[in-house]
This record gives C-alpha cells, sequence and structure tokens, in this order.
C-alpha cells in the first residue's frame, strides 16, 4: 500500500495504491499525518488503484473525515472500485464520504 501526497493551493490530494488491509494500517496512518495537518483544506483522496479496504483502513479514512470536519475542511473520494465502493455502502460509511 501506498500513498503519493501532493499539493496545490487550497486543495491537497493523496493517491492510494494497493490493499489497505490490517497491515498496511500501521503505515498508513502515518503516511496520512500531512492529510492530518492539513485538514483545513479539500482533500481529495484518489483511490483507482486502492484494490481492498479493511475495517481498519476505513477507521483512519474515519478519522480524517473527523479531522476535516473539525478544521473545516472537507474530502472528496474519487474513482472507487466497485468493491470498496460496496465496503463502504455495507458497513454505512457511504453516506458519511462526498464520493464522485
Amino acid at each position: 500500500m501506498t500513498l503519493q501526497i501532493s499539493e496545490n493551493n487550497e486543495q491537497i490530494t493523496g493517491v492510494l495504491d494497493g490493499r489497505l488491509d490490517t497491515a498496511a494500517c500501521q503505515q498508513f496512518s502515518i503516511d496520512i499525518e500531512p492529510l492530518l495537518d492539513n485538514a483545513d483544506k479539500h482533500i481529495i483522496l484518489d483511490c483507482n488503484k486502492l484494490s481492498f479496504i479493511s475495517s481498519s483502513g476505513l477507521r483512519l479514512f474515519l478519522s480524517l473525515r473527523k479531522a476535516t470536519i473539525a478544521k473545516g475542511g472537507d474530502i472528496t473520494i474519487v474513482g472507487v472500485t466497485p468493491e470498496v465502493k460496496q465496503v463502504f455502502a455495507i458497513t454505512g460509511f457511504y453516506s458519511l464520504f462526498n464520493f464522485q
């Protein structure tokens, strides 16, 4: 699992690649720190290459969402595969995020 982050004015983009399973979540929690630090901006999570997300991964998405709410930013998730989208839907997390 990799996360590439780029910043452009008031927007920050994180491109996820791989499987966000329980084993990858420990490193991912470190990797998202720049996103948490910039939670006052518009964050785009590009999930085109995200092939799997576990409940631990969902928890990290939720912590990022809470940080953006607290700091006045927002999150848009783009490029979600049908399999990953189904996980968000089944868990009830789909309504918590803006998907495009």
